[in-house]
């Protein structure tokens, strides 16, 4: 069903007088236009028949201003009707002014069902006439302000009126019994309306239809409604002190800020229906317990109450059994002794006692419960829940929870971060799956035990310990346990695992771990393939050779900042078969020959801040003689030379990835030479016989298969020239990262696949030559480029996208309005003007 919405207002205004006197009147039959509208070809007729003059069919000569090329049009009014109910208010408006034949199908009733006049700047005079000519509306929505009496005349017409909304403005009497005229009207909402001043300030409602009912934010004393059919009732947030209701079908009851209803108010409004099924009494600060006893007398068949923001309420001798959904938020009335009243509630499924500052322990067993929420109760100190539904516990910020119990069979993830005062946790969850207890720092060595097999939880796939610094002596046994993570437990000193399907284990932050030698650690994870223990500083050779006896199958192995680990624990890796991935950043590694010897299939290397490693270190890799398969290759924040860099692009083209942010020794990223010196040329001090190796295992500097695809060279200081010809065979180099190079001068690419280039905070930026038909991004925030070099560099990119000229000095408002012009694909240019 097609409504006029707010935006359509404009249209509206106009084309109210076509919609109205079309007909009637010629002077207003186009609304605000004089001229009648192009009339559309038939298909009979010709466009030479316009020009003869014949006027049979009256158009006042209007045919003599059509020109010889008019196109026929050959729609027919079905055609046209499916077209048009696709259409909204507001273009219905526009294209009824298009022709006659398009006006007369725009104002067919079928699309004037709901006539929504919120936000329109209308008269009342234009919204009776609209009335009058659409009697079949079903559904209107009317500012208050417009119900004057000849707009309720013309209400009067709507016969077929199921929906009707009022908001703002001042009624009357006399509106409530217009009621009585629409026979059908199921649906009625007033919104932010008065009565008149110098009535009864009572609002009568009286239908023997309605269903649903809204009277929102409204200012009366009293409301009386009678409605036998009624099954919806909602006074939020009025400013009624009485309701009587005779509403016997009535299921839901929403009173909720009704800050004048008195006790009596609520508890005579809510016995009055005796079939409620749901009630909302939130903020109404005057209930008490007797008013919830009564009415839990008198509706039996209550499932759902919110009465959050009742101080008054403790829920004593309160007797819900068929109860569903409860909510008391802020609640200071509920302490430890309501407990005995919600252990009555055997149907419900969900409870929320958010905020509720008395609660000092809460133990519920409740068959059917799924959903519990604890948020700020400051005062809980213990939790027993039992419920073989349990599905969802929520318990934020309860800083003095201190035990906590739980019995589920249907719980799958449990989440308590942040108490700091837990100490005890006992479960009993048979498909409890994942637990997060980070950052709770007072868990002892024994939750070890919770999780270990017999511990009650048999399911459990994921545990995090995250930052739990009470923590010094790890052990688990447990055949399902997928993922362990000991992040931050800086106590930690002795860990025992045996977990034969455990894949992944974090230790970052462990930093104390091989304070016990780590020697007695015993990690039995056959099936282990992710090990992070970064910072694991104590961390030696004979433990690392342990982990990787006992772990055969680990793919990812992070080293980091693990500084005790020398050549042998490092030859220890051999037994890795399937390692792809070894992290040694921030190590004391001299030289690659024990990764060379114990990894083959490495993938991926990252030796950030390796400080000692020597310049001949990467020449095993020089040609992809060793290590075939390494791909990807992080030297960032070393201090290697400029001519063990040089080498090292010149003779591994096998590399996909490379690395090298904050290379002080880097001065020149020049690849002209690289790209014509031969291999004697640019090893002359290798000693190996060029024999040995394969022309068919490796590619020699200049060969098309280059495969360098992202290059990052991040905040290289000495970095003043960029050069990458075509010669340089960079054919797969699509991403390059100079950011925050301050000194670059100068950067010449001839990249054919290159697509992102980022050269942000290049200061000194003078020169900039681009050959890259492909480049679609371009970030040169903070750059000191001139307008006439950006404009020459734009223009040969022809697919680019998006353009970063943020806080760039030397380009002016003006040059963007140039770069838009010159390249027109630009979709997004971002600029400080």
């Amino acid at each position: 069903m097609n409504c006029v919405t707010s935006s359509s207002s404009s249209a509206m205004e106009q084309y109210s007088s076509t919609n109205l006197e079309y007909d009637s009147s010629p002077n207003l039959e186009h609304g605000l236009t004089q001229n009648p509208p192009p009339r559309v070809l038939q298909p009979s007729e010709s466009t030479e028949s316009l020009n003869t003059g014949d006027d049979n069919e009256g158009d006042h000569g209007g045919r003599d201003n059509i020109n010889h090329h008019e196109v026929k049009l050959d729609l027919t009014d079905d055609l046209i009707h499916m077209v048009f109910s696709f259409l909204d208010h507001k273009t219905l408006c526009t294209t009824g002014l298009v022709c006659r034949q398009w006006h007369a199908a725009s104002v067919h009733e079928d699309f004037w069902r709901c006539l929504n006049f919120e936000n329109c700047r209308i008269t009342a005079e234009q919204v009776a006439k609209l009335c009058r000519r659409y009697t079949r509306a079903v559904e209107l929505h009317l500012p208050g302000s417009l119900l004057d009496i000849p707009v309720r005349e013309a209400l009067r017409t709507l016969r077929s009126l199921e929906v009707l909304t009022i908001d703002r403005g001042t009624l009357s009497d006399a509106f409530f019994s217009l009621l009585a005229d629409f026979p059908v009207l199921n649906r009625l909402i007033i919104t932010e309306a008065a009565l008149e001043r110098g009535g009864t300030q009572e609002i009568h409602i009286h239908h023997e239809s309605l269903r649903y009912l809204e009277v929102v934010r409204c200012r009366a004393l009293r409301i009386s409604v009678s409605c036998s059919l009624l099954e919806t009732l909602s006074l939020k947030r009025s400013g009624i002190s009485s309701a009587i209701l005779s509403c016997p079908l009535l299921r839901e009851l929403d009173v909720s800020s009704c800050h004048k209803l008195s006790d009596p108010g609520v508890r005579g409004a809510a016995i009055s229906c005796p079939l409620l099924q749901s009630l909302d009494i939130s903020n109404c600060s005057y209930v008490s317990d007797d008013t919830l006893r009564e009415i839990a007398a008198a509706c039996t068949d209550l499932r759902f109450l919110d009465a959050s923001y009742c101080p008054n309420i403790s829920l004593e001798a309160v007797r819900m059994p068929r109860l569903v959904d409860l909510r008391m938020h802020n609640c200071e009335g509920i302490n430890a002794t309501s407990m005995a009243s919600l252990s009555q509630c055997f149907y419900l499924e969900a409870l929320q006692l958010d905020f509720c500052w008395l609660l000092t322990s809460v133990t519920l067993d409740l068959p059917r419960l799924r959903h519990i929420s604890l948020v700020n109760c400051r005062k809980i100190v213990e939790l027993n829940l039992s419920s073989p539904a349990l599905v969802s516990i929520n318990i934020t910020s309860c800083p003095i929870l201190s035990r906590v119990d739980i019995t589920s069979t249907a719980l799958e993830k449990l989440v308590l971060q942040k108490q700091k005062s837990l100490t005890t946790i006992t479960l009993q969850c048979l498909h409890l799956y994942e637990v997060d207890l980070t950052e709770c720092e007072s868990l002892t060595n024994s939750i070890c035990e919770v999780f270990s097999e017999g511990g009650g939880c048999p399911m459990l796939n994921t545990l995090i310990l995250d930052s739990c610094e009470s923590l010094s002596n790890v052990y688990l046994n447990s055949v399902s346990l997928h993922m362990l993570s000991l992040t931050g437990c800086r106590g930690v000193t002795n860990l025992q695992l045996a977990c034969p399907s455990l894949q992944k284990i974090c230790l970052d932050g462990c930093d104390h771990l091989d304070r016990a030698s780590f020697s007695p650690a015993n990690i039995d994870c056959p099936q282990l393939h992710s090990l992070d223990a970064s910072f694991c500083s104590l961390l030696n050779d004979d433990c690392l050779a342990a982990a990787t006896a006992a772990c055969p199958s680990i793919e990812l192995l992070v080293l980091m900042s693990c500084t005790s680990i020398g050549p042998e624990g490092l030859l220890a890796l051999q037994r890795l078969s399937n390692l792809t991935l070894l992290d040694l950043s921030y190590t004391f590694l001299t030289n690659l020959q024990p990764v060379i010897d114990s990894c083959p299939q490495l993938k991926v290397l990252k030796l950030q801040a390796c400080k000692y490693l020597e310049n001949s270190a990467l020449i095993p890799l020089h040609r992809g003689r060793t290590l075939p398969k390494l791909c990807e290759l992080d030297l960032s924040y070393g201090t290697l030379s400029q001519s063990a860099i040089e080498e090292l692009l010149a003779w591994c083209p096998h590399l996909t990835h490379l690395s090298l942010n904050g290379c002080v020794n880097m001065h020149d990223l020049d690849w002209r030479f690289q790209a014509s010196n031969s291999y004697s040329d640019s090893e002359p001090h290798r000693k190996q016989n060029k024999s040995d190796l394969r022309d068919d295992q490796i590619h020699v500097e200049g060969s098309p298969n280059r495969s360098l695809q992202h290059l990052n060279c991040v905040g290289c200081a000495n970095i003043k020239k960029v050069v990458i010809p075509a010669s340089a065979y960079c054919m797969s180099l699509s991403s390059l990262n100079l950011s925050l190079s301050a000194n670059i001068q100068e950067v010449n690419l001839a990249c054919l696949n290159l697509a992102t280039l980022n050269l942000s905070n290049c200061v000194a930026l003078e020169i900039l030559k681009l050959d890259c038909p492909r480049l679609t991004s371009l970030l040169l925030q903070a750059c000191g480029i001139e307008e006439q070099e950006l404009e020459c560099t734009i223009q040969s990119c022809n697919l680019l996208e998006t353009l970063d000229v943020r806080f760039c000095p030397k380009v002016s408002s003006t040059s963007i309005a140039k770069l838009r012009l010159i390249s027109p694909d630009l979709k997004r240019i971002f600029s400080s003007f």
